[in-house]
């Protein structure tokens, strides 16, 4: 695993990006991608034969690291086998996925859809939602991403809607619990909950209860602040989805398989969506795979009326296998269990230090491999480092965090005035404080910026 400087090929592979490649939520003249050479377990390195320690999984989906050999054995021998296969078969690979996944799902999500990522999941839980309650409309969060697809990005709450949003996309925002910036004017987790589920029934009521085929979150939001609920509030909104007829849906594409510490993250609150989507960690983004996990009743909805959609690629079996392998190699090599013990006794632990040193650190929160530090100009007041949405000088602070970071030999995750600590769930702990240690040292740069 050690890095070979190569430059000139680096510069080859920097000059073709350049003159071809158009990268996703990006000004392309305003880019410079960095040319990655390789990767293995935790890390990643360049041409240049500088090596990362990798705190956002790419972007946060690389639950088992880099190259893993037993997933990529996985991949080579489905290849060897059958490589794809249209998906009114039924294939080995695709089953035995299928299979896995619902025997670590909650409740009766005993059915999978299989789609190509995360946002066509999401497009095709809300179908399924609409046409099994014959409803339109689709409650969502603020605060929130589910997507970049046409009905997965209307429903996303966060700036990268606004270029997208319609406008009657049938999607009506909600605020969800966040006490650190409660809307709520709540001083307790008690309160928030208590408010945020009124504000919901009342957002219900006011749309009018037999419009609401779906309310959708994000079990724990991932990329918009990893703000885990409250106790309560998951169950609340369980209890309101029973008492109007909506359909529960759970977004696990970031905070499943394992992330949290559980295999999915609605087993920490003890609840069970009527579907429940997936995509990232489920092979680790080795091949591009999603999916939705349907519960009894809705799969009965289309049990002699056919469901009106499909993917080319659903259920693809190199995708497929290389998701057999990874639920087997999260389930023999405890990565499940790794995540949260590193999480309950390493990271958190070394985060809330961190906080006591740090006056750019507002607040910390997370559990299992999943945490967010968020940075404050000023604790009192709580005002962000750098304004909603800021971009080139407004961002200033949080790039040159950013750039102290990768200088360190770490590559963050940093979303507005956050920085996500999201490794790999099978991190060993001597990686781990090793990527705290550079932390803390960048956070001293943005101490700079604190009044």
């Amino acid at each position: 695993m050690t890095p070979q400087p190569n430059p000139e090929a680096g510069a080859a592979v920097k000059a073709a990006d350049r003159d071809h490649v158009f990268h996703s939520w990006s000004a392309q003249e305003l880019i410079d991608p960095l040319a990655v050479a390789g990767a293995q377990g935790s890390y990643f390195w360049d041409y240049e034969g500088r090596r990362y320690l990798d705190f956002s999984s790419g972007l946060v989906y690389t639950n088992i690291g880099y190259q893993h050999p037993r997933v990529v054995a996985a991949i080579q021998e489905q290849a060897a086998r059958m490589t794809t296969f249209a998906p009114a078969f039924a294939v080995e690979a695709r089953s035995e996925a299928a299979r896995l996944i619902a025997e670590r799902t909650p409740g009766d999500l005993d059915k999978i859809f299989f789609t190509n990522g995360g946002a066509d999941a999401v497009e095709h839980a809300i179908r399924m939602a609409r046409l099994h309650t014959g409803r339109p409309k689709v409650l969502s969060a603020y605060r929130s991403y589910h997507g970049g697809t046409q009905q997965a990005v209307n429903i996303t709450g966060d700036p990268r809607r606004w270029a997208s949003d319609s406008g009657t996309a049938g999607v009506v925002h909600f605020w969800a619990p966040y006490l650190y910036r409660s809307r709520f004017y709540a001083e307790s987790e008690e309160q928030e909950c208590a408010r945020a589920l009124e504000h919901l029934e009342t957002t219900i009521r006011f749309e009018g209860p037999s419009t609401v085929a779906a309310i959708i979150l994000e079990t724990i939001p991932g990329t918009a602040g990893i703000m885990v609920p409250p106790p309560g509030y998951l169950a609340g909104v369980r209890e309101l989805c029973d008492k109007y007829g909506i359909v529960f849906v759970l977004d696990e594409v970031m905070a499943g398989f394992g992330r949290t510490g559980e295999w999915f993250a609605a087993d920490l609150f003890g609840v069970t969506p009527d579907l429940l989507t997936f995509a990232k960690g489920v092979n680790s983004g080795y091949v591009p795979l999603g999916g939705v996990a349907i519960s009894g009743a809705i799969a009965q909805t289309f049990g002699e009326r056919p469901y009106p959609g499909g993917l080319t690629y659903s259920g693809h079996p190199l995708a497929c296998a290389a998701a057999v392998a990874t639920i087997n190699v999260m389930a023999e090599e405890g990565v499940v269990e790794n995540a949260a013990r590193l999480g309950a006794d390493v990271v958190g632990p070394e985060l809330r230090a961190l906080a006591e040193r740090h006056p750019s650190v507002g607040e910390v929160r997370g559990t299992g491999m999943f945490w967010a530090v968020e940075l404050v100009r000023d604790r009192e007041t709580r005002e962000p480092l750098v304004p909603y949405n800021a971009a080139g000088e407004a961002n200033a602070p949080m790039a040159a965090f950013a750039a102290a970071a990768k200088d360190g030999g770490l590559w963050p995750f940093v979303n507005m005035n956050r920085t996500h600590v999201v490794p790999p769930c099978n991190i060993g702990e001597a990686e781990l404080k090793e990527g705290l240690a550079v932390l803390d040292a960048a956070l001293s740069v943005a101490d700079e910026y604190t009044r």
